[in-house]
């Protein structure tokens, strides 16, 4: 059971690093091909730029939830990684219930502009803004679950060096 539900959670984001990938083809695509067209044939798309921020947006939301599953944010571990192991657990936990914070405050600002969002209508393509903003219910929902898997992970022993946001080889660098 353990390993089907791991192998399921290993294609579910193997299937969202596919997403990410196409997000960047067609941000490339639209905005390379509009230049190409205004320069060379004096057109150009009118929904590239929009479209574009858009994929961006949602490029740099979505892949916050992939860094996260990966521990590939940004860390210090210089005062962490000296600590004792209770310390360094210590840390961690509250590392993870701080973000815990910042993601139901995510949530909380997309419930709270929801209604707006909904309303509110881009520009130049007509889309729905809460198809742009709305991400922040992926990001906040994604990671604020990885947070707390890896607090039952602390707290049963379980984590590795990365979940405990120390460097993989203890060395300070």
């Amino acid at each position: 059971m353990k390993n089907a539900l791991s192998r399921a959670v290993g294609r579910f984001f193997h299937t969202v690093e596919s997403l990410l990938a196409l997000l960047l083809v067609g941000m490339v695509v639209l905005v390379f091909g509009n230049v190409v067209l205004r320069y060379g044939f004096d057109t150009g798309i009118i929904i590239s730029e929009e479209v574009s921020r858009f994929f961006f947006i949602w490029l740099v939301f979505v892949g916050a939830v992939v860094a996260m599953r990966d521990s590939q944010h940004l860390g210090m571990d210089t005062l962490v990684s000296r600590l004792p192991r209770g310390g360094q657990l210590a840390c961690a936990v509250f590392t993870q219930l701080m973000i815990l914070l910042c993601c139901a405050l995510l949530l909380q600002g997309c419930w709270l502009q929801h209604e707006f969002n909904a309303d509110s209508a881009a520009p130049v393509t007509g889309l729905p803004m809460i198809w742009v903003y709305g991400v922040g219910y992926v990001t906040g929902t994604g990671i604020g679950l990885i947070a707390l898997h890896r607090i039952w992970r602390i707290l049963t022993g379980r984590a590795s060096r990365a979940e405990l946001g120390l460097s993989p080889s203890g060395d300070i660098t």
